[in-house]
């Protein structure tokens, strides 16, 4: 009977142990694979703003779509231009002299493939669509380009963004709970990973500066 009582105590210390080391260790586990897996998917959203702008660059707009955008990245050609202050004289009929005129003369240089300035011709553009997080593979960032009204002026925006959710599909409930009501100067604010914005001109994203700084 004694032994019994002991096991018992015995078997019930180690549960105690266990809860105690695992509400230490969850949120150190949790934190790691969350960090590991925004900068996949934050490293990925860079090449996505820099596809964008080199879009608009040539466009006058931003894509709408993931298809336009890579189908652009294939197919599309960089102008190189450089410009020079230049001048010439021209009669003034109402001075009705010989005047110097000062302009700026755009000279083109060449012209080299979107793909190979931007992405060292690799094939790496091709998935930018799509989630680098194994288990969610198929999963596909939400991407939407607007012309909006600012201060008179009609000005591109874009918004790429995909919800924590998605990206921590596999982690514990409680702890995506917290990370989805994030407030804070070092963290992702709220529960969607988000680039640019559809109300303010904007190509920046909503992680702090540390993930800016990750390869």
């Amino acid at each position: 009977m004694k032994l019994g009582i002991q096991a018992v105590l015995w078997i019930a210390s180690l549960f105690f142990a266990y809860k105690i080391y695992d509400s230490v260790s969850g949120p150190i586990r949790f934190n790691k694979v969350k960090n590991q897996r925004y900068s996949k998917v934050i490293n990925r959203m860079k090449d996505i703003r820099t596809a964008q702008i080199a879009h608009k660059d040539v466009k006058g707009v931003y894509a709408n779509n993931f298809d336009s955008l890579v189908k652009f990245i294939d197919e599309g050609i960089f102008t190189l231009t450089e410009k020079r202050d230049s001048s010439y004289m021209e009669y003034d009929r109402t001075y009705r002299i010989d005047m110097l005129r000062e302009v700026i003369v755009v000279d083109t240089l060449g012209y080299v493939p979107v793909k190979d300035s931007l992405f060292n011709d690799t094939d790496k553009f091709r998935n930018m669509a799509f989630i680098p997080i194994e288990g969610v593979e198929d999963s596909t960032f939400q991407i939407k380009a607007e012309v909006i009204n600012k201060n008179g002026y009609r000005v591109p925006v874009f918004e790429v963004k995909i919800a924590k959710n998605v990206i921590l599909f596999d982690q514990d409930e409680d702890f995506i709970k917290q990370e989805n009501e994030t407030v804070s100067v070092d963290g992702v604010n709220g529960p969607e990973i988000i680039l640019g914005s559809l109300t303010n001109v904007s190509t920046n994203g909503n992680w702090p500066t540390i993930f800016d700084s990750n390869n």
